[in-house]
């Protein structure tokens, strides 16, 4: 999705942790000349989504390491900080926005709010955990992307949900965005208000989840979607 998004701009991290998805964007960015990656995450604890934290209270270090061994420190433009102090003074286009901080629907709201202005036309938005049990990431999937005719084609590559931002056209792939809007939304009501599915209410929803499309698509069918 980060190299072969059409748009210019940069590549936008939120959501860090010990910088797994960074060293991937980075990578991709070192390999192609796209500029430095810039990363957003306070490194702070606790956080709902990063297990196995334990007592620690900060992944800097580790995320700082990562990008060591993996030889990307100097595509990383790494912020430590809040997405929404990064926002404040924000200028720059953005071509690959991924999603990956807060999962609640309060905090993955707020930073699609914040960042969509900044959004180049045919620029990819993903969002991270959109088939995993956490309100945020589904429920912004569907309400502002697969709702939206900002935005044209879309999809889920295993638990990441994609769509790619054009507002001129995109009322194109409404009848197809809909169509995936219908089955991800009936995940919505099991995971509002950050209740854990269990018993015969987890079964439905892992009944659901299975008919939402979400295999790999192959790379050249990928890039003629959104090409």
């Amino acid at each position: 999705m980060a190299a072969c998004a059409p748009a210019g701009g940069t590549i936008l991290e939120i959501g860090s942790y010990k910088g797994k998805s960074t060293v991937g964007l980075a990578s991709i960015a070192q390999h192609y000349g796209l500029g430095p990656v810039v990363s957003v995450d306070p490194h702070s604890a606790p956080a709902v989504t990063d297990f196995g934290h334990g007592s620690r209270q900060s992944s800097w270090d580790d995320f700082q390491a990562s990008l060591r061994t993996a030889g990307v420190e100097r595509t990383v433009e790494a912020h430590r900080a809040y997405s929404r102090d990064l926002a404040r003074g924000w200028t720059r286009p953005i071509r690959f926005l991924w999603i990956d901080g807060d999962h609640t629907y309060r905090g993955a709201k707020e930073d699609i709010d914040l960042f969509r202005p900044h959004l180049a036309s045919g620029a990819i938005v993903a969002l991270h955990d959109v088939l995993h049990t956490f309100e945020g990431p589904v429920r912004v999937f569907a309400e502002e992307l697969l709702d939206s005719d900002e935005f044209g084609p879309a999809g889920l590559c295993g638990s990441v949900g994609w769509a790619q931002y054009r507002p001129s056209d995109g009322g194109r792939w409404r009848d197809q965005r809909r169509a995936l809007r219908r089955r991800v939304g009936r995940l919505i009501g099991f995971v509002t208000a950050g209740r854990e599915p269990n018993g015969f209410r987890k079964l439905r929803y892992k009944l659901w989840r299975g008919f939402v499309p979400h295999a790999a698509p192959k790379a050249a069918a990928w890039v003629r979607a959104v090409s």
